[in-house]
């Protein structure tokens, strides 16, 4: 099985019910962490600076809400990451031929990613400092 691949085709996922649809879903997304983590580097250093700062949001959080908010504003850069990712891998499947509407798609998914990063930065400025 190559990184595009997944366990199983999701046709045939769609046609499972109740919990073995779940767990077909399921080995759909580890495969999508996986993919992520192998091959997008900006994923990588998102993971180890979520696993660096989630302590620190736990510590420093004076509350249940600031936690959530602290550890929200992260878990939010993470799945913004995944959606670029899964933008530009669709993307650059189409071809190498320079396409506008390829490029616009790819800048506005790493303009969501930009987004949140300035997320947590606000999150963490007004909550901690």
């Amino acid at each position: 099985m190559n990184d595009l691949e997944v366990p199983s085709s999701p046709a045939s996922s769609s046609r499972k019910k109740g919990i073995a649809r779940l767990i077909a879903a399921t080995g759909y997304s580890i495969a999508g962490f996986k993919a992520a983590f192998k091959n997008e580097e900006a994923f990588r250093l998102e993971v180890l600076a979520f696993f660096v700062l989630a302590p620190v949001a736990l510590f420093l959080g004076e509350s249940d809400v600031d936690k959530v908010l602290l550890l929200g504003s992260l878990f939010l850069v993470l799945v913004a990451e995944l959606i670029n990712s899964a933008i530009e891998a669709a993307v650059d499947r189409g071809g190498d031929e320079y396409s506008d509407l390829a490029g616009r798609a790819k800048d506005m998914g790493s303009a969501a990613v930009l987004l949140c990063l300035f997320l947590v930065l606000f999150v963490w400025g007004l909550l901690l400092l």
